[in-house]
Formats: structure tokens, C-alpha cells, sequence
């Protein structure tokens, strides 16, 4: 199968990680196997890498790519059952876990999965081509729970008109395609609007992909199974594509690394509070050649949290 993905901020994400050789490492969203690649390249032979990802066209491109290594094993499933995978495998504990958030350029770029605005196909948008689809979502939540979920999921300030506009349209059919519901968006938008900011229905499919899939809820249900799973000195590398995401990790990382909470006035420390983790660095983006290459790596934001004993 032919499976096409850049891995954005590929050295950035195997620096973070600090690989060691004998050490044992987690991909969450292995997709085309790129920065699992990376990660076998500076592994030793007895190392050892555990490649995740819900969706089965990766899984069989992953398989092809990087399965016959004796050093990988390969887990179909959501990264959001981490803790049950490592334990199945008899694993305690992890020397390093990286998840790349974004969608694959092979999702994004193969029409009948329903991802783009670009291709007119089912609506779909399921990343485990399982469960609930767009279709679902679009054709049955009400007015208010479309309402939310496009002013929360896609920051769209017109999140209103457009979720009324949807309720409206689907009175006469189902919305059934990717170019139907785009043309719906863009009618409910402002003309003046439409002429800038890209394509009028960017948010609005950004917002229904996360509510299809769970993406923000499963995220923030995880990263303290990632974190609580690393060794001491272990790491955790993240990479983000939106607002929403980069929001939740970054919280969660500088709680890892938060130390007392006593009141500045107390004379000493009563809540016994000391930090757990330690920021490598702030945060990392692409890089003007990687733009250059890559434009699908413009909105990316790599952060990393290092656990510490």
C-alpha cells in the first residue's frame, strides 16, 4: 500500500526522546512509520520499540515498513489504552513515548476517507474506520450540540449560522458528502469573511474530525498514563497541530513539573509537594527549510517532558 507521510519535526522529536540503545520505546501514532524509523536507527540490538495505531491501513503499511525487525512489535489499537497494551506485553515501564497528533497525509489525501474539503467523498473522518462517523455526527446532533462543538473543537466565531444552516439543510436530505457539507459552511458564512483566512470550512471539519474521533478527550484521558509509564529520566515527546491540542499538553506538562503549592508566606514547606518532571525545552516548530519542504508542517508544535525520580 502506498502510504505517503512527511514526519514533521522528525530530529527534533529523536533528539527529545534521547534514545538510548538497550532502551525500550512507545510510538502512539506510528502511521507510516517515520520517526519509528528514526527510533530503530539509534536503537542497539536489544532494544526494543512498541509501534501503536487504530488505524488498519497503517497498521498494514507498518507491518510491511518496520514488522519483520525482531526488535518491534506491532499493537493495533488507540493509544488511549496504553497502560493495557504495556501491560499485556508485560512491560512496566518505558525509556521514552512520542505520539505525532496530526492526521496522516495519507488520511487527508485519500478521498474516501472523508477527512477533506478538497475531495468530494462520504462524509466519514474515522480514524479507526470504526464507529461514529461524520456522517453521524452532522446528520444527528442537534442545533445547540453542533453549536458546541464547532465554537469548542474549531474555534468558528460563526459556529451558530452554520450549525442552524446544517439542521436546515438536512430537513430536505441527509448530508451525505464532504463537498455538501463544505457548501453548507461556506453559505453560512459572511461573503466578507469568506475572502480571507483560507478555506471557509477549515474549523468546521477540524471540529467535527475531533468530535468523531474522541481526539481531545482521549488525549487528555492519556497523558497521565504516557507520563506515569516513563522511567526515571524516560521522556515523552508530543507533537500538536492546533490551539486546542498544544493547550492541553502544555498544562499537563508544566503540572508534571510543578513543585510546591504552600502559600509564598508559609516559613516552610507542609505540602511536601516536590516536581516529577522537568521541561527539556519550551517548545519546538519547523524550521524555514522544513516549511520550505513541508507545508503541512507550519502548524506543528513539538513539546517534551523528561520524568525525573
Amino acid at each position: 500500500m502506498d502510504f505517503l507521510h512527511i514526519s514533521v519535526l522528525y530530529l527534533e522529536t529523536l533528539d527529545a526522546l534521547r534514545i538510548k540503545p538497550d532502551g525500550i520505546y512507545v510510538d502512539c501514532t506510528c502511521g507510516g512509520a517515520g520517526h519509528s524509523r528514526g527510533v530503530l536507527e539509534r536503537l542497539g540490538a536489544n532494544g526494543r520499540l512498541i509501534a501503536i495505531d487504530q488505524d488498519p491501513e497503517a497498521i498494514e503499511v507498518i507491518k510491511e515498513r518496520i514488522g519483520s525487525d525482531p526488535r518491534v512489535t506491532v499493537v493495533h489499537d488507540n493509544f488511549s489504552n496504553l497502560k493495557a497494551i504495556l501491560d499485556s506485553l508485560g512491560i512496566d515501564k518505558v525509556d521514552g513515548i512520542m505520539a505525532d497528533l496530526g492526521v496522516s497525509s495519507h488520511q487527508l489525501d485519500t478521498a474516501e476517507r472523508g477527512f477533506s474539503y478538497n475531495s468530494d467523498a462520504p462524509l466519514d473522518m474515522r480514524m479507526s474506520k470504526e464507529g461514529m462517523s461524520a456522517y453521524d455526527v452532522v446528520n444527528t446532533y442537534s442545533e445547540r450540540d453542533l453549536m458546541i462543538i464547532l465554537r469548542d473543537y474549531g474555534e468558528e466565531k460563526f459556529a451558530s449560522r452554520i450549525a442552524r444552516s446544517i439542521v436546515n439543510e438536512r430537513q430536505n436530505k441527509s448530508i451525505e458528502t464532504t463537498f455538501e457539507l463544505a457548501e453548507i459552511i461556506k453559505n453560512a458564512i459572511p461573503a466578507a469573511t469568506r475572502r480571507t483566512g483560507g478555506h471557509p470550512a477549515k474549523r468546521s471539519f477540524q471540529a467535527v474530525r475531533i468530535e468523531v474521533n474522541s481526539e481531545l478527550r482521549k488525549l487528555q484521558e492519556t497523558l497521565d498514563d504516557m507520563f506515569y509509564s516513563l522511567n526515571d529520566g524516560g521522556r515523552l515527546a508530543i507533537i500538536t497541530f492546533h490551539s486546542l491540542e498544544d493547550r492541553i499538553v502544555k498544562k499537563a506538562f508544566q503540572s508534571y513539573c510543578k513543585g510546591c503549592e504552600c502559600p509564598p508566606s508559609a516559613p516552610v514547606c507542609i505540602c511536601g509537594k516536590t516536581p516529577e518532571g522537568k521541561l527539556p525545552f519550551k517548545k519546538k516548530t519547523a524550521s524555514p527549510e522544513e516549511l520550505k519542504n513541508n507545508v503541512r508542517s507550519r502548524s506543528a508544535t513539538l513539546r517534551s517532558v523528561e520524568k525525573i525520580g
